[in-house]
């Protein structure tokens, strides 16, 4: 996965753009879709327009925990509020989850009890319209998510990108229902509730990585070695400790010296590996202790003696 290099300003803008113009596209989509429902009594449709009422709700949350999430560190969060955006996360997979089982319900019935669809042509209308919105949509959060990496906007996208498969879900119902498989508008349904149910389990995974404090990835703590061993100053690290919370990364780690070096060298050679790393990891902390040489082995030592 590529690093993300944006300046904090950027960063929140971004996502704001997203969370906005999908908390607008919801809105617009609940009103064409109930009005679809009552036109046409179909059970996809109703599904459907239960699905993004529930889409509105999850993108209303996305931006008052945004407002939080992208607030800049005070006195009694020094780290920051990052950790507001994994949890955005998982109201989003409440909503999803919520949203699944609220169709599989609803096509097992309706696969049980086929009704013909009136009215096909309102519903059939409504739905290309939700296509294209929807679409445009998607490409907006694809955009903001490449750039940022959010889990709170890849959350939100997973509704939008569902949607996309339910309309066209609905299309292809609300032609066969027509007399040429009155169970086609349940099962559709049912085949759009179990993709959201496995797109939950992933945002529910992402969220608790990130609030569980992970590592940071592979490629990004190699990028750290190898910034480190590159200076010529640097005898190697140790006690490496990295976490991600939203967009900031936080790096701390022992940087091993030669001890006959002045602390005023020891500290610019500090300083220029904080700059590198911050350079190539930005927007991140990064918190080093020096460490003489000679003092390395006996550090080490200890750190793996068991804790009585």
């Amino acid at each position: 996965m590529e690093t993300n290099n944006l300046p904090s300003e950027r960063y929140a803008a971004l996502v704001k753009l997203a969370a906005f113009t999908a908390t607008a596209t919801a809105l617009l989509l609940v009103v064409l879709k109930i009005y679809a429902w009552f036109a046409t009594d179909a059970s996809a449709m109703l599904a459907s327009a239960t699905d993004s009422i529930l889409d509105l709700f999850a993108s209303v949350m996305n931006v008052v925990i945004l407002r939080f999430a992208l607030a800049p560190a005070d006195d009694e969060h020094k780290f920051g509020h990052g950790k507001a955006e994994s949890l955005a996360g998982l109201v989003q997979a409440a909503f999803v989850l919520g949203s699944a089982l609220l169709l599989v319900f609803n096509g097992v019935d309706r696969v049980i009890n086929p009704q013909e669809i009136v009215r096909t042509e309102v519903g059939i209308w409504v739905s290309i319209i939700a296509i294209v919105m929807t679409l445009l949509l998607v490409l907006v959060q694809k955009y903001v998510i490449a750039k940022t990496r959010s889990v709170a906007i890849s959350a939100d996208a997973l509704h939008y990108q569902s949607d996309l498969l339910l309309n066209l879900g609905v299309l292809l119902a609300l032609f066969l229902s027509q007399g040429y498989w009155l169970q086609a508008d349940g099962v559709f349904t049912i085949g759009v509730g179990v993709f959201l149910l496995l797109g939950a389990s992933k945002i529910i995974w992402m969220s608790v990585h990130q609030l569980m404090d992970h590592e940071l990835t592979e490629d990004e703590l190699d990028k750290i070695k190898q910034i480190v061993y590159a200076h010529e100053g640097a005898l190697g690290l140790h006690e490496l400790r990295t976490r991600q919370a939203g967009q900031n990364r936080f790096i701390q780690f022992h940087l091993e010296l030669d001890d006959g070096l002045s602390l005023l060298a020891a500290h610019s050679i500090g300083e220029a590996i904080e700059a590198e790393i911050i350079q190539a990891l930005a927007p991140c902390e990064v918190l080093i202790h020096h460490d003489p040489s000679s003092v390395v082995s006996n550090e080490l030592a200890n750190n793996e003696k068991p804790v009585d």
